[in-house]
């Protein structure tokens, strides 16, 4: 299985006050800081190589994780620095951590249940230097971004919404590592325009999933989640 880079760097102004002196990840979600919901989601999936990738009040996350036993996982800390890099500029740092081949990249504020295995198998089996999991949305969870066809990303775009779009970004991805050579330590870049670029080069592949995605990036989100969650056991996350 891949390593995971998990993006958890971001300020979460749309959460303030909640994350004013706490970062987004230990939010609480079901009586836990949400990072632990999804590591334990990570550990359940065979996914147990984790780097985090850290801004905002990141060394409170590493103080709560530490290195991660405590999950059954290894998690490895690459912090953005004084200067918050975005998603793709954080990715780039994270390089050196995650290795030569390619790895998953998940959103710090999604939790995702689906067969992350089955995302790796798809990636693996195209010829694409980068996977999109994408999910039939039709604007009912957020607004559609992606125009999805024959297991490719043809067009993705988040701010430009086109009557095309039935498809979102889901959350989850794969990249190849080389992907960023060409990128300058401490660009500070957006994952999307990284994904764009990809698309542009018809190398970003796609893989179709088939249930709600969950999120903390809103209160609404924190409501769902904790419905969904409540009650679960920790040790079966992803049991419908």
């Amino acid at each position: 299985m891949f390593p995971i880079a998990i993006l958890a760097g971001g300020l979460a102004t749309r959460l303030r006050p909640l994350t004013e002196k706490i970062p987004k990840a230990l939010v609480e979600i079901a009586g836990r800081p949400f990072i632990h919901w999804q590591l334990e989601l990570l550990r359940e999936q065979g996914v147990t190589d984790i780097v985090l990738c850290t801004g905002f009040l990141g060394e409170m996350i590493e103080a709560d994780i530490g290195d991660g036993s405590a999950f059954g996982v290894k998690v490895r800390y690459s912090p953005d620095g004084e200067k918050l890099l975005g998603t793709g500029g954080a990715l780039k740092q994270a390089i050196p951590l995650l290795g030569d081949g390619a790895f998953f990249v998940l959103y710090g504020d999604s939790y995702l249940p689906i067969d992350f295995r089955a995302v790796g198998e798809a990636f693996l089996a195209s010829d694409a230097e980068g996977l999109m999991t994408v999910f039939r949305n039709e604007g009912q969870w957020d607004k559609s971004n992606v125009i999805f066809e024959d297991e490719r990303i043809r067009v993705y775009d988040k701010k430009r919404q086109l009557p095309e779009m039935r498809h979102i970004d889901y959350g989850l991805g794969v990249l190849k590592t080389r992907v960023f050579d060409a990128r300058p330590s401490g660009e500070v870049v957006d994952l999307a325009e990284i994904q764009m670029d990809l698309v542009r080069r018809g190398s970003l592949a796609g893989c179709e999933v088939f249930r709600r995605f969950y999120e903390i990036g809103s209160h609404e989100g924190i409501r769902e989640l904790s419905e969904y969650l409540s009650g679960r056991s920790v040790s079966s996350p992803n049991v419908p």
